[in-house]
């Protein structure tokens, strides 16, 4: 009776360490997912406050209403593009796509859509050419605000502010900024 508990005892410890390696396994392949994303998406602020600049102008008619809903096309972020989104916002702008450099000395983010004219240091009215140097004014994404960048290319558009739940799961996303009207279709 005593080698058999023995043995029961033997084959418990096994198992448990066993589980505990591979609960070991799965958080450490959970980590490499987030970093991975985290260095892809260099930690996009996923819920924004819907504050935005006093200067910017509300589209007067745009094709996707405040409170109505889209399909999102843009992929700007894992588990965006296929998303039903709620409008929260709708402005008539300029939208550029940046290549900058963070201030927090993260690695340089390329062509980062969009950040709008309003949220770009001394714009003015006028759209900004490709090339041009900048400091940017949004913080959108961690490190973002005051960073030095260079437009890529820009767009004058209606740009939307969204609610949606990702595809992928997760907690819904508020005041997502921003998508351009070329980047929804139609519910």
């Amino acid at each position: 009776m005593k080698k058999l508990m023995l043995l029961a005892s033997a084959v418990m410890l096994i198992l448990a360490a066993g589980c505990g390696n591979k609960e070991k396994a799965d958080s450490e392949q959970n980590t490499k997912v987030e970093t991975n994303q985290e260095s892809s998406h260099h930690e996009m602020d996923h819920t924004g406050t819907g504050n935005v600049p006093n200067t910017l102008q509300v589209a007067a008619d745009p094709t996707y209403p405040v409170g109505s809903e889209a399909i999102v096309q843009a992929d700007h972020m894992e588990g965006m593009k296929g998303a039903v989104a709620t409008i929260a916002g709708a402005y008539e702008t300029t939208a550029y796509e940046v290549t900058y450099t963070p201030v927090d000395g993260g690695k340089k983010v390329p062509n980062h859509k969009w950040v709008i004219q309003e949220e770009i240091k001394d714009a003015g009215d006028q759209p900004l050419a490709d090339g041009t140097e900048v400091t940017i004014e949004a913080d959108h994404m961690k490190g973002m605000k005051g960073a030095k960048g260079v437009i890529d290319s820009s767009v004058k558009t209606t740009v939307y502010m969204i609610d949606y739940t990702p595809t992928t799961g997760g907690e819904p996303v508020t005041n997502h900024k921003w998508v351009t009207e070329d980047e929804l279709s139609a519910k």
